[in-house]
């Protein structure tokens, strides 16, 4: 066999061979496997808290070039709760969330890296309120491996904070209630 035909050989059964790319995880919200909660000080003498109860997304994780690693959620306002329904009713009006309008936030990533101390910043667009900002998010992995069902799973945690009138809720809730803080507890399940 010449050398040409071997050279072409090799060529076509490399360039046919997959290429190893990021894992793509599906956040786990059917057995509700992650989480999106919130805080934010009342009047500066307690923390209310509350989660948002329906949101779905997916990561790409690139262990060779975490750099390449993405995030894409989406997150339904409309679920908001924090546990009192009154309260959830007016977090839904256009006082706040304007849930009807804007039924959905979303984040996107656009960067991926860590910092001097080893942790993890990624930054990414976030939408709320029909307002797009970039946000930071810092995160940290919490763990990855083989579950019971046959699976694999990788898991997150990070932490942000915006103001509430950089994506349009002007809603005065005191000099101590302008800043909300988000947490974020991520597990996805590996596609295969």
């Amino acid at each position: 066999m010449s050398k040409t035909r071997i050279v072409m050989l090799l060529l076509s059964l490399f360039g046919s061979a997959p290429l190893v790319a990021a894992e793509t995880y599906v956040i786990d919200t059917k057995g509700m496997h992650a989480s999106i909660n919130f805080e934010i000080p009342h009047l500066g003498y307690s923390l209310l808290t509350g989660r948002f109860n329906r949101f779905s997304g997916k990561f790409n994780y690139d262990r060779d070039k975490p750099s390449a690693s993405s995030v894409s959620v989406v997150i339904e306002t409309g679920s908001v709760d924090s546990n009192h329904a009154e309260r959830d009713k007016h977090l839904r009006s256009k006082d706040f969330l304007n849930s009807k309008k804007y039924p959905e936030a979303t984040f996107v990533s656009s960067s991926f890296k860590e910092d001097t101390s080893g942790a993890i910043v990624m930054m990414g667009d976030f939408t709320l309120n029909g307002i797009s900002k970039p946000l930071t998010i810092r995160v940290s992995k919490v763990g990855e491996g083989e579950d019971p069902w046959g699976g694999y799973r990788m898991g997150f945690s990070g932490k942000t904070s915006f103001l509430l009138s950089d994506f349009g809720i002007l809603k005065s809730l005191g000099e101590h209630s302008k800043e909300v803080v988000l947490l974020l507890n991520i597990e996805g399940v590996r596609e295969e």
